[in-house]
């Protein structure tokens, strides 16, 4: 929102610019149509300068968050296989001592 609000402002600042150039200018046509087409090239260039920055600033805010993304999904993935091969370890042990239990259980003579 806040760059919309800063495109509005400088397109309103050129318009009104204009406006007030051709109605308090002191020189013949073709000189003021001049001047006031250098100012609207100079307002330009300094439109296009802060859209530049500001789409730099966003490519930069966008890589930033892709890559932290990219971190907190591998770090993900690595807790999650760490959990699961925690897990199968613990569904190993248990049946190998439900095994031992039972065999135990089998050779003892009542």
């Amino acid at each position: 929102m806040k760059a919309d609000k800063i495109v509005l402002g400088v397109l309103g600042g050129l318009a009104a610019g204009a406006i007030l150039g051709i109605m308090l200018a002191p020189d013949k046509g073709d000189k003021t149509r001049k001047r006031i087409m250098d100012k609207s090239n100079d307002y330009a260039d300094e439109l296009k300068d802060k859209l530049d920055t500001l789409l730099s600033s966003i490519n930069k805010k966008y890589e930033k968050i892709w890559s932290e993304g990219e971190s907190m999904i591998s770090e993900g993935k690595s807790k999650f296989y760490d959990a699961k091969n925690e897990g199968e370890n613990l569904i190993a042990e248990g049946k190998s001592k439900f095994y031992d239990t039972k065999n135990e259980i089998k050779n003892t003579s009542i």
